[in-house]
């Protein structure tokens, strides 16, 4: 099996596995946390999507390694290497990113970098914690008006209680669940279908660091009872203002290419919103993972954005 998986990382030799890994305890829950480059450097926080693991960053956080960061990710709760939860919050997972920087032994502010649900995690980051966070990297993390087909209402009683009903009836049936086990090249075309733009050798890459082999075969670190889509009641009405105020220096970066497990936000309804002052690049012809696709031309726009602000 060994062979197998060196065989197919070596498929991909831009791909790097991070130079260290730790766990960091965030009130009874540890998660792992990984890092490129070295450790006296100026640390760079990345924060993965949903569904991901922080070897997404295999192809993109070496490059920035290379510029002189301390490139730092983890694996969010329920995902990878992390421990599973009960139950799974926004919330939570904005405390679980500051234990992590609190983790790095410094009491400067840092740039933070995010992607999809974590862009969106590092846009209230940076507002809920200002002291910490010194410039915002966000790569197709934009919210938009259209928001998301499971938004909830606060202030429809009968709407959240449907929705936390909901949640628990799902976390009954799912608790007892398993994902479905699979060979390295089945994982990896399953994903393929949410994720088409991106080559069958990244996927086959992808499976050998964030699915486990049982003994019945391959199947992905992700806790059964997640589901897409965001944790509890979230409107954009409430993400966008939140966004256009922060004070911090800004960099947006989306695909314009859609995809299932994108934002869907357009050039037209990302720059409106924008924070004063935010540099913003549309790209063509990408999708959703715009630093697996692109991961050369995104870290080089990071790394001129950040030598610049920082």
């Amino acid at each position: 099996m060994s062979n197998e998986i060196d065989f197919i990382r070596s498929s991909l030799p831009q791909a790097q596995r991070p130079d260290r890994s730790r766990r960091v305890d965030v009130g009874g829950i540890e998660v792992s946390v990984v890092e490129w480059g070295d450790e006296t450097s100026q640390p760079l926080l990345l924060a993965h999507g949903g569904f991901d693991f922080a070897g997404t960053w295999d192809l993109f956080a070496p490059l920035l390694a290379e510029q002189g960061f301390r490139v730092v990710a983890w694996d969010q709760r329920g995902h990878g290497d992390s421990d599973m939860a009960d139950l799974y919050t926004w919330e939570a997972d904005m405390r679980d990113a500051a234990r992590v920087i609190e983790s790095l032994g410094t009491s400067k502010p840092i740039p933070v970098l995010g992607h999809s649900k974590g862009g969106g995690m590092m846009n209230q980051l940076a507002e809920v914690l200002p002291h910490r966070v010194s410039a915002v990297i966000n790569l197709d993390g934009i919210p938009n008006e259209r928001g998301f087909t499971n938004q909830v209402d606060r202030s429809d009683v009968n709407a959240l209680a449907a929705e936390l009903s909901g949640w628990l009836d799902h976390r009954r049936k799912a608790g007892q669940m398993s994902r479905r086990a699979d060979t390295i090249e089945g994982l990896a075309e399953r994903r393929k279908l949410m994720n088409p733009r991106l080559s069958t050798e990244w996927l086959k890459y992808l499976v050998t660091v964030g699915a486990r082999c049982d003994d019945d075969g391959w199947r992905w670190k992700i806790d059964p009872t997640l589901r897409f889509g965001p944790s509890g009641a979230w409107r954009p009405e409430w993400a966008i203002p939140r966004l256009r105020g922060l004070h911090v220096p800004y960099l947006g970066v989306i695909g314009t290419v859609k995809e299932e497990m994108g934002w869907g936000t357009t050039p037209e309804e990302a720059f409106p919103i924008l924070p004063e002052g935010a540099e913003f690049h549309a790209l063509a012809d990408t999708g959703h993972f715009v630093h697996i696709e692109r991961p050369d031309y995104v870290a080089e726009i990071t790394n001129d954005f950040l030598g610049r602000v920082l």
